[in-house]
């Protein structure tokens, strides 16, 4: 469909009505939480036309919810190249045929349509105008979404990817690995929020790409939607400041950001297999032989079962990602993106832990374990288990004459409201780079704030080979519910 221009928006007093409610437009957003990601649909009845705005790679719930309403996905909007997960933009192209759309400063090897500031699409009672909003990435726009039956100058609400957030902004560091400056970045985003995003009306409805959670800012709220009106008086980064004063703000106390970060910015501007295509590929059964003959030659072993399930037992040299947590995300942190993986899991979640991994492109699976960890029955010279020590238990060993080294695996801010007294403190994320600070000769202990996180430090702890791991069950939370001292 052609991109025309339309006049710039006027900020009108009257709030307008929600667009879900009123009349043949439907909104519907999407919320992928091991990710804190947020997608959305907006349809209109009248001429059955949809847009899918920053889809996950997984797009069959965009089709079903389509099919539902009667509605053909006709265009894919993309915020920006997304870091932190694969879209789905090119799966929604093939099985729909819609047009990709991506702000006019981005490049990718597929075809698309390049939007600037007052560009619509236009269906129906929708209109989808672009707002150029750069700053968490050079090419990010905004999307501006009227209900023109109420107001063809009054937007329902604006779609402002990962420049702005609930409670906070989008970080601008993310692009230094491919050539940005931060700084730059950072003075970028002061301009597109007081220039594109604050004019807009109070009552103009927030709905970013992210929540809490992500690592694409640093405090972002649990709330999903808010109002402009709302954020110019919460959000610590809208508040009046200078441009410098601003910048410093947005490029300090970032969290770290996980390698594949910049992976998959570059994996988004690809033409690539799509997800079926590469779970097509990955989900083929393994024997134990077959398996055991990968990991000789290198392969990773990602056991994804539960972290209680792992610690019973499992195979020597696998690594614990259960799929009951943030499990893309340090997938991504601690797994090789150029190294073959062979998945052991829980029978019938073969498929979903590979196809989880595709969220992020990690599309090297060489196959599942047939069978599961039982196929390994036969077997108890290929069995480990990791000790989970109650928070009582850990207490005594640790005021004994041979104490074990406690390391603390959560993040600096965790670790500076309270810690075990002696405990090493290498953050996950860090651990398998900071192996040589571990003592030598001693029982290790390991605990984060509730378990997860530890399971997954004391399987990298084992495959490196350190003997005597054990966790301390229920981590931090336990051990404080448990009366001991902090």
């Amino acid at each position: 469909m052609p991109v025309t221009r339309v006049r710039p928006v006027r900020a009108l007093p009257q709030p307008p009505p929600r667009a879900d409610t009123v009349r043949q437009v439907l909104f519907q957003s999407f919320y992928l939480k091991c990710l804190a990601h947020a997608s959305y649909v907006v349809g209109d009845e009248g001429t059955g036309v949809a847009a899918v705005v920053d889809p996950q790679r997984d797009v069959g719930q965009y089709i079903e919810y389509a099919a539902e309403h009667g509605l053909r996905i006709q265009h894919v909007f993309l915020t920006h190249l997304h870091a932190d997960f694969i879209a789905g933009h090119l799966e929604l192209r093939n099985r729909t045929g819609a047009t990709i759309y991506l702000g006019r400063a981005a490049t990718a090897e597929y075809a698309f349509t390049p939007l600037s500031t007052d560009d619509v699409v236009e269906f129906g009672s929708v209109r989808l105008k672009a707002l150029e909003t750069p700053g968490h990435t050079p090419e990010g726009i905004s999307i501006l979404v009227y209900d023109l039956a109420v107001s063809d100058t009054t937007p329902y609400g604006v779609l402002t990817g990962d420049t702005l957030f609930i409670g906070d902004v989008g970080r601008p560091d993310l692009r230094v690995a491919l050539g940005w400056k931060a700084a730059d970045l950072g003075a970028l985003l002061y301009d597109s929020l007081h220039d594109k995003l604050l004019p807009l009306p109070d009552a103009t409805l927030v709905y970013p790409a992210h929540g809490a959670g992500s690592l694409c800012g640093k405090a972002i709220s649990q709330e999903r939607v808010s109002t402009m009106g709302e954020q110019r008086l919460v959000n610590y980064a809208l508040q009046p400041m200078s441009k410098a004063k601003f910048v410093e703000l947005v490029t300090t106390d970032q969290p770290d950001a996980p390698a594949y970060f910049t992976y998959d910015a570059v994996m988004n501007t690809k033409e690539r297999p799509t997800l079926d295509e590469a779970l097509a590929r990955e989900l083929q059964p393994l024997t134990l032989e077959q398996l055991l003959e990968a990991q000789k030659m290198g392969a990773q072993v990602l056991d994804t079962r539960d972290p209680e399930q792992f610690a019973a037992a499992h195979l020597a040299g696998s690594i614990n990602i259960g799929l009951g947590g943030e499990y893309a995300t340090w997938a991504g942190t601690v797994l090789r993106r150029d190294t073959a993986i062979v998945v052991v899991a829980e029978p019938g979640a073969e498929r979903e832990s590979a196809m989880r991994l595709g969220r992020i492109g990690f599309d090297q699976v060489a196959g599942v374990l047939d069978g599961g960890l039982a196929s390994a029955d036969a077997r108890p010279d290929l069995i480990r288990s990791t000790e989970r020590l109650s928070p009582e238990l850990a207490a005594e060993r640790l005021a004994s004459s041979a104490p074990p080294v406690v390391i603390d695996v959560r993040t600096p801010p965790e670790r500076e409201k309270n810690h075990i007294a002696g405990s090493l403190h290498i953050p996950l994320n860090r651990l398998q780079e900071r192996l040589i600070e571990i003592p030598a000769g001693r029982p290790v202990l390991v605990h984060c704030a509730g378990g997860y996180r530890s399971s997954i430090a004391a399987s990298l702890l084992q495959r490196a080979g350190v003997p005597n791991v054990g966790e301390i069950a229920g981590g931090i939370t336990a051990w404080e519910a448990a009366g001991l001292p902090l």
